[in-house]
């Protein structure tokens, strides 16, 4: 199924290598919670995906040196804007580890994309 046209939220965090494992943590906790999530109407969430990676010296050279630091890519796809401010209004109300992801993430560099929408998409 294609996604072209639907709702999309991703944030990118970097952080040092004293932070990963609390970052896999708090991944561990999220993908939990997100099971919850309906996957119907409006609001559905229709994929979701959290992956890790080395950034590089050179962002647009796969072949560049790492850095030491790591950055974790959260991609998910909704079916309309609904979707994701039911998605926030849910995480602010029952996802405990919510207020250690924010102070996680002030530990290290972040870029979000709260409420994009699919210009292409395949498959």
């Amino acid at each position: 199924m294609s996604h072209m046209g639907k709702s999309h939220l991703v944030i990118m965090w970097t952080v040092g290598p004293d932070d990963v494992a609390e970052g896999d943590r708090i991944f561990a906790s999220h993908g939990e919670w997100m099971k919850g999530h309906p996957r119907e109407g409006d609001v559905a969430l229709l994929d979701y995906t959290v992956s890790k990676g080395p950034e590089l010296s050179n962002p647009m050279d796969p072949s560049s040196e790492p850095t030491g630091k790591t950055i974790f890519v959260l991609d998910e796809y909704y079916e309309s804007p609904a979707g994701i401010a039911r998605h926030w209004q849910d995480a602010t109300d029952n996802w405990p580890d919510l207020s250690a992801a924010v102070a996680w993430g002030a530990k290290g560099t972040v870029a979000t994309l709260h409420n994009g929408t699919a210009l292409q998409a395949l498959w």
